[in-house]
């Protein structure tokens, strides 16, 4: 077989490397061509380096392409994958900072929440200028696979005004399941069986069987509570598995900030979080991740280098779902997974227009989703509480409409559980002027909200967060990684 696949974003180092690894892992694909693509010249480099030398040390005449000239990368391109960062960790640092002065608490930040919206702001209009060049360049029946968050806006921006077959992709789903397999006492998540099925990051394990057998929510609760480490881990994930007598597929941490119960004052942050890792519910944990992971691949280059000559290893497949659907639609060999397309009646409680995450099969014949599926009434009012958020957030990033977009910030579940109309208002307006640079729709409404801020008598504080830490140095770092290594 021989096609193309672009990669939009491929500075995504770690990540990029996976996908690129994991595609190769399919025999059949060892002839395709990857067109890497960014807006940084010295991250292309570096993944290039990196890949080169995965084909020639396995002796592979896959071919791999850098550009920042994005067309030039998808012409001609099958298969579109996109996994950016619009605005970098310069505006997701806004994204975490300014809502803090506002009183709103965010572990990650990148999915609805204060962050997340304007995170979805920055990305919208980027990803209409990606649909216009595949629809303009790439194969008629390209399809675009995206990983960037925000996912449920990107995805529905993609599918209802790129006008490009989208499907959204993401690894909470399997995440969920291997916890659930190991608190079980399964060997591994093939003794496991699920249906999952809802929005992305509010996604729900609404039927489980172990080796066939149906598993209720008392002897999920009890295995998650006699658990020596998600006892700890998962306290606010167990929780609302003991009210909604469903698990959630997403972290303690990412599911905190999407309902509006359990960061709604700094007192009760600490209660259900836990510090161990940025995942479990830290204060700006995956912006310090991010940004520790980015210092660490800078200072340690070489050995990611070095680690790449080693042959690929087809038993480490990683469970990311977009080497497998390609396996799929490209060789009819069936996979089963969670995918992120527009409802359509897929989930019979959930809108139509809404971007779900539900079981799906892939063949020849592309995508088919299980229809049909119906929610816990109390699974579907949560994520109908996002949906509404996102719908007003893609037609605000659409329309340039920024009372829109206050409106959907207001509308947030946590936002709404802790500031005040007016400390909305002004917290958006400040948002926009700091991220101007990367929100072109906004920029006839900028002026106007300089000046209402130069006037405004709104207090704000200046916040580190309940539970906030510092970024560590690259010595730290190494001296850690150093003492987990030496215990074992």
């Amino acid at each position: 077989m021989s096609f193309k696949i672009a990669i939009i974003g491929a500075g995504s180092v770690g990540f990029t490397k996976k996908l690129f690894t994991d595609i190769l892992c399919v025999p059949e694909f060892k002839d395709i061509e990857f067109a890497l693509t960014d807006v940084s010249e010295h991250n292309l480099q570096m993944i290039k380096a990196i890949l080169d030398r995965i084909v020639e040390a396995n002796r592979l005449p896959t071919r791999v392409t850098a550009t920042t000239d994005r067309r030039k990368a998808l012409e001609g391109a099958r298969y579109v994958i996109s996994c950016v960062r619009v605005g970098g960790l310069e505006a997701y640092a806004d994204d975490i900072r300014i809502p803090l002065k506002y009183g709103i608490d965010q572990c990650v930040g990148d999915t609805i929440c204060a962050g997340g919206i304007l995170y979805g702001q920055r990305n919208i209009p980027v990803i209409l200028d990606f649909c216009k060049d595949i629809r303009e360049v790439a194969e008629t029946n390209v399809k675009f696979l995206n990983y960037a968050n925000p996912m449920a806006m990107n995805t529905w921006a993609a599918i209802e005004y790129g006008k490009v077959d989208t499907v959204g992709l993401c690894h909470g789903v399997q995440h969920g399941a291997e916890q659930i397999a190991e608190v079980l006492g399964a060997k591994s998540t093939q003794e496991l069986d699920y249906v999952c099925s809802g929005i992305n990051h509010q996604t729900w394990f609404i039927d489980l069987r172990l080796n066939g057998r149906p598993i209720g929510k008392d002897e999920l609760v009890a295995a998650f509570e006699a658990h020596p480490v998600y006892s700890r881990q998962e306290k606010l994930r167990i929780d609302v598995l003991k009210r909604f007598g469903v698990y959630s597929t997403e972290s303690n941490g990412h599911l905190s900030e999407y309902l509006p119960w359990y960061r709604k004052r700094p007192d009760e942050i600490t209660r259900w979080i836990d510090m161990s890792d940025w995942i479990h519910g830290e204060t700006g944990g995956y912006l310090r991740y991010s940004t520790e992971t980015r210092n660490w691949f800078e200072t340690e280059y070489p050995q990611f280098l070095e680690a790449a000559s080693k042959p690929i290893d087809r038993e480490k497949r990683s469970n990311e779902h977009a080497s497998h659907i390609l396996e799929a639609l490209e060789t009819n060999r069936v996979y089963r997974g969670h995918f992120n397309v527009k409802n359509n009646g897929v989930i019979t409680n959930l809108p139509h227009d809404a971007i779900i995450e539900s079981p799906g099969f892939v063949d020849r014949f592309g995508i088919n989703m299980a229809a049909g599926i119906t929610l816990p009434e109390a699974c579907a009012a949560t994520c109908i509480a996002s949906i509404n958020v996102q719908r007003m957030s893609v037609h605000a990033a659409i329309s340039g409409d920024i009372d829109l977009l206050k409106l959907a910030v207001l509308h947030d579940p946590l936002v709404g559980a802790v500031s005040t109309p007016e400390e909305v208002w002004q917290m958006v307006d400040e948002m926009v002027v700091a991220q101007a640079a990367w929100l072109p729709q906004y920029a006839h409404a900028i002026p106007a909200a300089r000046e209402r801020l130069s006037t405004s008598k709104v207090k704000t504080r200046e916040w580190a967060g309940a539970a906030r830490r510092s970024v560590r140095s690259i010595e730290e770092l190494r001296a850690e990684k150093a003492a987990l290594k030496q215990a074992g």
